[in-house]
């Protein structure tokens, strides 16, 4: 499964590369939103940073916005470190000082490059989830084996789910369970997050338990960036 994915992402690769004139290809995924698109000389600045910065290989480099404001964001994703159910990658913010927020400057430990800087990496860990041949990548399963949070996620994709009494289950529509973010479970509270469907700046955050088979929702809450 691994070589035939590997396989794919090459020819995805390869074909951008053919399609798209004049873009020169690194090796590495782009995904960019329409209003922060970097050209090859931004990316080849990015891509520097990034290098001085410890990351090695760039496997993606990525775009977005920061709403409600016109600012705009750069991230950097290094080689994922896949290991059982554990993923684990390093991760780099840029910013540019054109995107940015007016008056921001780099801090004292900043790397700058010309009009692109960037603090140090972090370690990003997530979990996979398999549900059949379907997998998930949450960011945290706290308190809990991914076991535990497989079987949650498995009743609420297919719909095995009730509402405890005063939950409005007429949002349950509005929740895409195939867009989990994280499991928690403390003592005998369990809760998980989803994101919204059709929006990724606004979240619910589910407190749960399995009776008799099913999911019982007792309270949900939405969220939002």
């Amino acid at each position: 499964m691994l070589k035939m994915n590997s396989l794919i992402a090459m020819v995805i690769l390869v074909t951008y590369c053919l399609v798209t004139p004049g873009r020169q290809c690194y090796g590495f995924e782009r995904d960019y939103v329409e209003r922060a698109v970097l050209t090859d000389e931004q990316e080849k600045t990015v891509l520097e940073l990034a290098k001085k910065r410890g990351i090695k290989k760039v496997g993606k480099i990525y775009t977005y916005n920061i709403y409600p404001t016109a600012a705009r964001g750069i991230g950097v994703r290094g080689i994922e470190q896949i290991k059982d159910q554990d993923v684990s990658c390093e991760v780099l913010m840029v910013t540019y000082g054109k995107w940015s927020h007016t008056g921001v400057v780099p801090g004292k430990d900043d790397l700058q490059i010309g009009d692109f800087w960037a603090g140090k990496p972090r370690t990003e860990k997530q979990k996979i989830l398999k549900i059949g041949k379907d997998e998930f990548r949450v960011g945290r399963c706290d308190g809990m084996k991914p076991a535990e949070c497989e079987a949650i996620l498995k009743l609420l994709l297919n719909k095995q789910y009730v509402g405890a009494p005063g939950v409005r289950s007429e949002d349950f529509q509005h929740i895409n369970f195939r867009k989990p973010n994280w499991f928690s479970k403390r003592g005998e509270t369990c809760q998980v997050s989803f994101t919204r469907k059709n929006s990724d700046s606004e979240w619910f955050h589910l407190t749960v338990k399995i009776e008799d088979g099913k999911v019982v929702i007792s309270e949900l809450l939405q969220l939002a960036s």
